[in-house]
């Protein structure tokens, strides 16, 4: 039996789900939860489907076993502070809907395979075009916050590493007041000297990490554990913590990159060319 209307329907709501993902990701700086989630029930339900069409569990059991393995192996990247939760929950989404490797005829899509299940190719399509992504972000904050207005000198001085490693870190990073401090911003080292605030988050166990100092800027300072930025708690506690006078009034947080765009064409890539590693290991054996 011929799944290729199927399958070429699995594409299409994966694409779209992607394309949301990435409009929420640029505008709200987030991925909603129920976005993710209702794309991988939907891949769970259409691999059950074709299990149910072909009387044939290797769908259904490709699609879980996909889920759960790219679920773990992208939730340790996002402890490693690669990328946010969305969008550990979007690759498994992913993951969900398309298990395996493409083969659809009519279209005559037939991309250069790999030997791991077709979620880590759009894994590491979305790391490896995510460059570019990156510095198009980073160049879009240096003209929106006038970085050269100021200081002209950086220009003529632009591949001197510190002054570039000045620009980078003024352009992703910024203070502002504590009372505009969102779920999800990435709080970045805040120094203290009460230990009282230290027994406050560990009582939350949110996505605050505390961190004995070595500088003359107080005993302990408090971040945010990983790219996922602070949870809902950890926000609230901070807020709190400010208005009872235990920290300032401001707070300094990273400006997070959107990942989204990159997974979306890490997935195009790997839908109608392949897997990049694979392509470019392929042309190397053959040069060679």
């Amino acid at each position: 039996m011929n799944f290729s209307a199927i399958f070429l329907i699995q594409i299409i709501i994966t694409m779209l789900f992607c394309i949301l993902a990435s409009i929420y990701d640029i505008r709200n700086n987030f991925v909603p939860d129920e976005l993710c989630y209702v794309l991988a029930s939907f891949g769970l339900v259409s691999n059950l489907i074709l299990s149910l069409i072909s009387s044939n569990v290797k769908f259904i059991l490709a699609s879980f076993i996909s889920m759960v393995i790219t679920y773990a192996i992208t939730y340790l990247l996002w402890k490693l502070k690669m990328w946010g939760g969305g969008d550990v929950k979007l690759f498994t989404a992913i993951a969900t809907v398309i298990p395996s490797g493409l083969n659809i005829g009519f279209l005559n899509i037939f991309p250069e395979l790999s030997i791991y299940p077709f979620s880590f190719s759009v894994v590491a399509n979305s790391i490896l075009v995510s460059f570019p992504f990156l510095v198009i972000f980073l160049c879009h904050l240096i003209v929106k916050n006038e970085v050269f207005k100021d200081r002209p000198f950086y220009l003529i001085t632009l591949l001197n590493v510190e002054n570039l490693r000045n620009i980078i870190h003024s352009t992703l990073n910024r203070t502002i007041p504590i009372k505009d401090l969102k779920e999800g911003n990435i709080v970045n080292d805040y120094y203290f000297d009460d230990e009282y605030i230290i027994e406050l988050i560990n009582d939350v166990g949110g996505n605050l990490e505390v961190c004995e100092s070595k500088s003359d800027e107080g005993k302990y300072y408090f971040k945010s554990l990983s790219a996922g930025g602070i949870t809902e708690k950890d926000m609230y506690l901070i807020k709190i913590m400010s208005a009872q006078g235990f920290i300032g009034k401001t707070i300094s947080v990273k400006i997070s990159y959107p990942f989204t765009p990159a997974i979306f064409a890490g997935l195009m890539i790997a839908v109608f060319y392949g897997d990049i590693i694979m392509l470019l290991t392929k042309n190397l054996v053959l040069v060679v």
